[in-house]
């Protein structure tokens, strides 16, 4: 009986070693689900700034780290057009607000906005194309002044926006 227990032991092990091994599991960090036999390429147009208020390191930093995202989390070549993907737009807002007053009727925090009207076009399913807004925003203490904080303010939102229509464009979840 003991010679059996063994054999089916080693038969399950072996067994499950087989699975294991014929079992391929693929995962992306980056979250892109494209499929790479029809998408092959992406033109990313540089955004303007149309907001009321200009700051002008802004459009560069956007536009920059928009075309950085895609090219290190995708496998798709960046063209100047008639490319699988378009993706084009503005930057129609960078505003700052009063976000809390103190009781001495001061401001003690102000809101500064990013507001980015992204049109994505897929040209091999026209069913995903879209116009959407993305819109972030960080707060910081109304003592600092913005030319102190809004360049450091300025990555972390875009970031978060470029992030944001990564996600709305290529991932798909």
């Amino acid at each position: 009986m003991d010679w059996i227990k063994k054999i089916a032991h080693v038969i399950l092990v072996m067994s499950l070693l087989i699975l294991v091994n014929s079992c391929s599991i693929s995962y992306k960090f980056n979250g892109a689900s494209i499929n790479y036999d029809k998408v092959k390429t992406i033109s990313i147009a540089d955004f303007p700034i149309k907001a009321a208020y200009v700051y002008a390191p802004l459009a560069t930093t956007f536009n920059q780290k928009l075309k950085d995202t895609y090219i290190q989390q995708t496998r798709l070549r960046l063209v100047p057009r008639n490319a699988d993907l378009q993706i084009d737009g503005e930057i129609t807002g960078y505003n700052q607000y009063n976000q809390a007053v103190k009781s001495d009727g001061y401001s003690s925090e102000v809101k500064l906005t990013i507001t980015v009207n992204v049109r994505f076009v897929n040209n091999t399913n026209h069913g995903e194309d879209f116009e959407q807004q993305f819109t972030a925003f960080r707060t910081y203490d109304s003592t600092k002044l913005l030319t102190a904080v809004q360049d450091e303010l300025i990555e972390q939102m875009v970031k978060e926006i470029t992030d944001q229509i990564f996600n709305a464009t290529v991932a798909n979840w």
